[in-house]
């Protein structure tokens, strides 16, 4: 293991530093608790073993900010002047152990052995909840394209940690089932999974629900009650809809993030919760941030890590995919096979879907429900004329043989016909500029050379 020993006792740092080498451990050692804290953040230890009386800080100080700054290593505890009550102390705090001076070499070793396979252990758990979290993550989030599949693997890394993450993206997308998804891989998926919708309750109450009120606060407050913060006590809270989060209660948010502490309406003494924050908006908080809408500093403090889903219309890979997976809950729900024709699935991925996953899922069960226990055709799905590039299929008045499709009524046929000639309408219009066509569109620029690579554009 690599070791740091703090302790202002010169004599002690030695002997201890080569009683732990001698064991087979790379030992370092500093008598300035300040340094030793700059050491201790900047550099990777395993473990620290660290005295409790020290001049300019004292032990569970030095444990505090250590905690503080994000250091993870165990904290082995050391004093001549011990007592049960701060070996208690020291354990509330976060310590792995602790030692009482005069110590004999095999207390010490047997110690940081202990230690050492705790840390085995809790790198073998953590390597399975990684692989598990792939799984999970697949199956919560179902999708092929490639930028879907970089946003989970960034997801997968963050749920490994405590850290803030803020999710965008258009109303439907799923963002609070990747929320769901970042909490089944991290270490709080043992605990509860609490989601608030900031949009969907009036302002007068979204205080008591978030932090809870005391009897006698307001008009009602017949009796105490825990807000939505302390019931996610070592869990995660999904605070969905965040942009509509009125100011007063963005700075309140802003101090329970910055110091872990909520007060309940009406209440005087604060209390310290553990919870992971995600956060998740269809608004766009940087536009809101610039008219005064959105507090900039809880902005900056929600944004650690920024997962943006982007819409379906801009990943239709994923439509197969996901048209299958509805298609099986379908299934199950209704106790018969649920499938789709091949002209369907045409016709399907060339929509719009303006609603995003949510419409595709509400689609496929309207039309298993009312369809019956044969295949679905492109006639089962009530999606009207929404393709991508809202192009009219009439538009030369002459029907889908005003398209190129050559009057043939196979509905893959003319979407594909629809698409192409928007394309090319789009590309002439731009001068080439396939860029400044994509716009023109409404689509990314990657889903034009998608479309132009499977629809040949002359």
């Amino acid at each position: 293991m690599r070791l740091l020993i703090v302790d202002d006792d010169a004599g002690l740092r030695q002997s201890l530093a080569l009683l732990l080498q001698e064991s087979g451990d790379e030992v370092a050692a500093e008598g300035d608790p300040e340094q030793a804290l700059r050491r201790a953040t900047g550099e990777a230890f395993d473990a620290i073993l660290c005295d409790v009386r020290m001049p300019k800080m004292d032990g569970l100080t030095f444990l505090r900010r250590y905690r503080a700054d994000g250091g993870s290593a165990l904290m082995i505890m050391m004093s001549a002047y011990g007592s049960e009550d701060t070996a208690l102390a020291a354990m509330r705090e976060g310590a792995y152990d602790y030692l009482h001076k005069p110590f004999r070499p095999d207390e010490v070793t047997m110690t940081i052995r202990k230690a050492e396979e705790r840390e085995r252990l809790r790198r073998e758990v953590e390597s399975l909840r990684s692989s598990l979290g792939a799984g999970v993550v697949q199956d919560l989030v179902v999708c092929e394209s490639k930028a879907m599949r970089d946003l989970l693997e960034v997801a997968s890394r963050v749920a490994r940690h405590s850290t803030t993450v803020l999710i965008t993206g258009e109303s439907g997308t799923g963002k609070e089932v990747l929320a769901r998804a970042i909490h089944r891989m991290s270490p709080r998926s043992d605990r509860g999974f609490t989601a608030i919708n900031c949009a969907a309750i009036p302002d007068q109450l979204l205080e008591s629900e978030l932090f809870g009120h005391m009897r006698g606060a307001f008009t009602g407050a017949t009796a105490d009650r825990a807000g939505l913060f302390e019931l996610a006590h070592e869990g995660t809270l999904l605070l969905d809809e965040i942009g509509d989060l009125p100011l007063d209660l963005q700075a309140k948010l802003l101090r329970v993030l910055e110091e872990g502490e909520i007060r309940r309406v009406g209440g005087r003494e604060p209390k310290r919760v553990d919870v992971r924050v995600l956060a998740a908006t269809a608004k766009p908080l940087e536009q809101a941030v610039e008219q005064g809408e959105f507090r900039s500093d809880l902005f900056y403090r929600l944004n650690v890590v920024h997962l943006h889903i982007p819409p379906l219309r801009e990943r239709p890979e994923d439509v197969p995919a996901l048209l299958a997976h509805f298609a099986r809950q379908a299934a199950q729900r209704l106790g018969h096979p649920v499938s789709v024709t091949p002209t369907a699935l045409a016709a399907l991925t060339g929509h719009a879907w303006p609603g995003n996953v949510r419409e595709l899922r509400n689609a496929v069960e309207r039309a298993a429900v009312l369809g019956g226990e044969g295949p679905l055709d492109a006639r089962s799905f009530a999606i009207g004329n929404g393709h991508r590039n809202g192009a009219d299929a009439h538009a030369n008045g002459n029907g889908a043989t005003g398209n190129g499709s050559n009057g043939s009524l196979d509905l893959k046929t003319q979407v594909e016909a629809v698409e192409r000639r928007a394309i090319q309408r789009a590309l002439e219009a731009s001068g080439g500029n396939r860029r400044q066509a994509a716009s023109l569109l409404g689509i990314s620029l990657r889903t034009l050379f998608y479309k132009m690579r499977r629809l040949p554009v002359a």
